[in-house]
C-alpha cells in the first residue's frame, strides 16, 4: 500500500485551525476535508483518525509554541522584559481579529469530561508552559528583578491564570486598550508595584 505524499505541517496547522475554529466534536471529516486537501482515506492512513489528527495537531501546535517561547525569550535582555514581551504578544494576537484561542485550552475544555488520554496529554503540556514560566520567574529572583516574598512556582500559576483570564475576556469584545490594561496590570501585580 502506498503511503499519501503531503506536507505534514501544512497538514498539522491547517487541522488546528479547523479544531480552534469549530472545536473538536464539531469539526467534520469534511471540515478536515476541505481544510486540509486530503481526503478523509489519506487522513485515516496517515493518522488513524479524526482524534489521531487532534493529537498529531497538539504535538505540532507545542513543538512550534516552545520554539516561540524559546525564541522570545532568547531576543530580550533579562527574564522580565521577556515576560512582559509575552504579555504583550499575547494581547496583539488577542485583539487582531483572527483565531483567539489556544488550541490546547480550546481542546482541554470540550474534551476533559470524556477523553481522560486527551485531557492528561494536554494537561501535562500545560503544566510544562506553566514550568517555564516557573524557570523565568526563578531567573528573575536571582537576577534581583523581582522580589523572592512569593515562590517562582506561585508567580507562574497566577501568570498563568492571568493568560487564561485575558485570552477568555477577549472573545467578550472588550473596548480598544482594556486587554493591554488588564496585561499591564497582571504585570504590575507579579512585579509587585
Amino acid at each position: 500500500m502506498r503511503s499519501a505524499e503531503f506536507d505534514r505541517e501544512t497538514v498539522l496547522h491547517s487541522a488546528m485551525d479547523a479544531f480552534i475554529a469549530k472545536g473538536y466534536s464539531k469539526t467534520s471529516m469534511q471540515d478536515l476535508k476541505q481544510a486540509t486537501g486530503l481526503h478523509p482515506g489519506s487522513i485515516y492512513c496517515a493518522f488513524t483518525n479524526k482524534r489521531g489528527l487532534l493529537v498529531a495537531a497538539l504535538e505540532q501546535y507545542q513543538k512550534e509554541r516552545d520554539l516561540a517561547f524559546q525564541a522570545l525569550f532568547e531576543n530580550q535582555p533579562s527574564a522580565m522584559a521577556g515576560i512582559a514581551a509575552y504579555l504583550e504578544q499575547m494581547v496583539i494576537e488577542c485583539e487582531q481579529e483572527q483565531i483567539k484561542d489556544c488550541l490546547l485550552q480550546k481542546a482541554l475544555s470540550e474534551l476533559a469530561q470524556d477523553d481522560k488520554e486527551i485531557e492528561r496529554l494536554i494537561s501535562h503540556k500545560l503544566k510544562d508552559w506553566e514550568q517555564r514560566f516557573a524557570h523565568k520567574f526563578a531567573q528573575a529572583i536571582r537576577d534581583g528583578e523581582i522580589a523572592g516574598n512569593r515562590s517562582a512556582e506561585e508567580l507562574a500559576r497566577y501568570l498563568v491564570m492571568g493568560i487564561y483570564g485575558i485570552r477568555a475576556y477577549s472573545h467578550t469584545c472588550p473596548a480598544p486598550g482594556v486587554l493591554r490594561e488588564l496585561s499591564e496590570e497582571l504585570f504590575r501585580n507579579i512585579r509587585g508595584r
